[in-house]
């Protein structure tokens, strides 16, 4: 039986490590036959999924973590409304991640088995 999981991140990509811990959960359960994981990204999160980050070396890179766990089957979301309020287009998002409604959002916490907030 297959169980389906939504991740809701928040938090900025960097300056505290929850983005990052979700996303590591999101991309372990996307890896299992056993799971459909979707990851939603508001308010700051969706800063997560901005292609082509440049952090320093040994730092994690969310963008190729989100890109991760889409090639493993995770539909991942970023809010179309908190989008707009950081002047980031859809285009500037990495492959995997597309621009959400909160409508979507609603689905998929309709659709899944748990939540999982960071």
């Amino acid at each position: 039986m297959s169980r389906n999981v939504l991740f809701i991140l928040n938090d900025p990509p960097y300056g505290t490590e929850r983005s990052w811990n979700g996303l590591r959960l999101a991309g372990a359960l996307a890896r299992r036959e056993d799971c459909e994981v979707r990851v939603f990204l508001l308010g700051d999160a969706v800063g997560c999924a901005v292609a082509g980050q440049k952090v320093p070396d040994g730092y994690y890179h969310l963008d190729r973590m989100i890109e991760s766990a889409a090639r493993h089957g995770a539909e991942v979301g970023c809010c179309g409304t908190c989008l707009d309020a950081r002047a980031l287009t859809a285009e500037a998002l990495v492959k995997g991640a597309d621009r959400a409604t909160l409508d979507d959002l609603a689905s998929w916490t309709a659709w899944a088995d748990q939540v999982i907030t960071f």
